[in-house]
């Protein structure tokens, strides 16, 4: 691993840059091959009907997609965390888990859907022309759903297990079937839409087929039959590690029950009809997806460079791997305008012939929705680039802002105002808003590159260093801020001649991996709701991970060592395994804290409840997410003691007390 992060922080940009995103890229363009592949095909065989068709019946196909990441991230997501804890054991059940889980969540909507299938396409915003073809597409590509369920699940668990070529290979050979069977199905044997629908099915089954065969060669654990009992605490944390991808995925099915709803009453008061917007839309949309996919390849790719190197303080590689992603995304996006600007007509040729509205329309939409398509070529690497050094509130508002913040009001506004052009508009306001919230948020946080944080690292050991109690004792403190507790922790080390480790984590965890030691204080033990929202797919483990991995591995060693007490860190649950542990608390009440922090901290009384309340938010949210806890549940401690009712001093020798009495029995 210190041998990859070197190569992180020394290897030639340009490099790094091809090496990790090339994967990416090809993983990405073979997901939007699929449909647009079927489009083509079916577009020429079927004619624009067909087309429209299936672009009410693609919303399903999305909310399974967001099902099975949400399912397939998050379980990767847990098999990595907990291969780096060395839990093999869990790993394995996270991943026994997520197969049940994908199986049984797969059948499910699959039935949902057969059960209410006209319903949904009413929703997604069907109209009666399109209604036949529809059913008859939708029908067959719902009972394929569970294949393709489980399989996208297991892809992502392939892929962190250390296999992404052969994660890549089977989603390769699947596309390859699905641009064979297409035109056999379609031309040859006559079957319509239905034939474009039973080849996407066979070839998804084929790639669930190759992944399944898979499970039995996992190279990090061996699945074992009680891994596949369900347990609610595996389950609820690999949920909530893969919920970004679902609400990203969730995201773009409004976006198209939105855009089909309004263009199909808006059009049918116009010349074009309700049924030439919502098909020429959909392929349009589909078409941008492959230039999207390029983009956010090249960004994905350089996710790790962009996170090691802030993490290291290494500014100048940062902003040189920004700059190359940034330029050559800017290089396709303009590329890609051109070609929308100039020959809409023969791009949206490819997928058939219609009359003149119907290309009359193509071109309008080509010219006018992505008219500011060069935009994407910042805004979509920037929520990338945000997430990847950490900052997640504005990795979050960029990867939502133009999809739901933007795009659907924009829609709904212009659209009541404009009618079916306003529609249109839409994209350009969503792109540009995007775009501008983007450049900003960008200068802003390359201003603030070379700024590094004023705190202080206080690496303080036990100035008394003599023989350790028999028999050995490790001491953890968990503690609200403000409560004292990390003074009482530092008595209780004096007072039993034992060391007492903190701030010497951040020393240690900087030594072994590179990053800077202000950053790791700007990131060890905070976690906030919003963090979660933006894991992101294809992210492998993020920084925070691990550092708390990192951490983990060192608590456990001073834990072999010696006695000792060791402050914060979730040490209770990554010890939970070491005998002769005390896990302690410290609490107290909001009043003593706000005179602890205004006296030792130096926070102003006006603004030291919300930054109380904020840190012990933090610091609670980073101990659920990686323990799957409650923090501060007194069922988690041997100890829970509010520190205001002896004070610092006495509320250790207590402690200390108890731990005595405990260890003479």
């Amino acid at each position: 691993m210190k041998k990859e992060e070197n190569k992180l922080g020394t290897e030639k940009i340009s490099k790094l840059i091809l090496r990790f995103s090339i994967p990416c890229i090809i993983s990405m363009l073979v997901n939007s091959l699929y449909n647009i592949v079927d489009q083509i095909f079916i577009g020429r065989g079927v004619g624009m009907l067909g087309n429209g068709a299936t672009n009410v019946v693609f919303p399903i196909s999305v909310i399974a997609l967001a099902i099975s990441l949400m399912i397939g991230d998050g379980a990767s997501a847990y098999l990595s965390l907990k291969l780096g804890e060395k839990k093999q054991n869990e790993a394995s059940k996270g991943v026994g888990n997520a197969l049940v889980l994908s199986i049984v969540f797969s059948l499910l909507f699959a039935s949902i859907c057969l059960l209410f299938l006209p319903q949904l396409l009413h929703l997604f915003g069907c109209t009666e022309n399109l209604k036949e073809y529809a059913n008859n597409y939708g029908h067959i590509i719902v009972l394929g759903l569970p294949f393709v369920m489980i399989g996208t699940s297991l892809n992502s668990l392939i892929r962190s297990d250390g296999s992404p070529k052969y994660a890549m290979t089977s989603m390769v050979i699947g596309a390859i079937l699905n641009m064979i069977f297409d035109p056999i199905f379609i031309f040859i044997f006559h079957w319509g839409v239905e034939g474009a629908a039973i080849a996407t099915i066979l070839s998804q089954m084929v790639t669930f087929l190759l992944n399944l065969l898979y499970v039995k060669k996992f190279k990090t654990i061996h699945l074992k039959k009680e891994d596949l009992k369900l347990e609610n605490n595996t389950i609820k944390k690999v949920l909530l590690l893969g919920i970004s991808s679902f609400i990203t995925q969730m995201s773009i099915v409004v976006v198209i029950a939105t855009e089909n709803n309004l263009l199909g009453s808006l059009g049918a008061t116009t010349e074009f009809g309700a049924d030439i917007p919502i098909t020429v839309l959909g392929i349009v949309m589909k078409i941008s997806q492959i230039l999207y996919s390029i983009v956010l390849g090249i960004a994905i790719g350089a996710q790790p460079i962009f996170g090691y190197n802030y993490g290291a303080k290494k500014v100048n590689r940062v902003k040189q791997a920004l700059k190359i992603v940034l330029k050559t995304s800017l290089i396709i996006t303009t590329i890609a305008f051109i070609l929308f600007q100039t020959i809409p007509d023969k791009l949206i040729l490819l997928f058939g012939s219609g009359d003149s509205n119907y290309v009359k329309f193509a071109c309008l939409t080509f010219r006018i929705y992505l008219m500011l398509v060069i935009c994407n070529g910042i805004q979509i690497p920037a929520g990338i680039f945000f997430q990847a050094i950490g900052k997640s509130s504005k990795s979050a508002i960029l990867s939502l802002s133009r999809q739901i913040v933007l795009l659907v009001p924009a829609m709904l506004i212009l659209g009541n105002y404009f009618g079916l052009m306003g529609v249109l508009y839409a994209g350009v306001v969503a792109d540009g808003l995007a775009f501008l919230l983007a450049v900003i948020l960008l200068i802003l946080e390359t201003k603030n590159f070379s700024t590094i944080p004023k705190q202080e690292i206080i690496a303080k050991k036990s100035k008394q260093k003599g023989k350790r109690t028999e028999p050995k004792m490790i001491i953890t403190i968990a503690r609200e801020y403000g409560s004292g507790g990390r003074y009482i922790g530092q008595m209780i080390a004096e007072k039993l001649n034992i060391p007492c480790y903190d701030k010497e984590f951040i020393l240690k965890v900087a030594e072994e991996t590179g990053l800077a030691k202000e950053y790791i204080i700007e990131r060890e033990q905070k976690r906030s709701w919003i963090d979660t929202l933006s894991n992101g797919y294809y992210n492998g483990l993020s920084n925070a991970d691990e550092l708390f991995l990192k951490e983990s591995e060192i608590i456990k060693e001073i834990a072999k060592k010696e006695s000792c007490v060791i402050i914060g860190r979730c040490a209770d649950f990554v010890l939970k395994d070491q005998k002769n542990t005390i896990n302690v608390f410290i609490y107290n009440d909001i009043e003593h804290k706000i005179k602890r922090a205004t006296t030792y901290y130096n926070i102003k009384k006006e603004k030291a409840e919300k930054e109380i309340n904020k840190i012990n938010k933090l610091r609670a949210n980073h101990y659920k997410h990686y323990t799957g806890k409650t923090w501060g549940q007194p069922e988690n401690y041997d100890i829970v003691i509010n520190s205001d009712t002896l004070g610092v001093e006495k509320s250790a020798d207590l402690i200390i007390e108890i731990i005595k009495k405990g260890v003479q029995k």
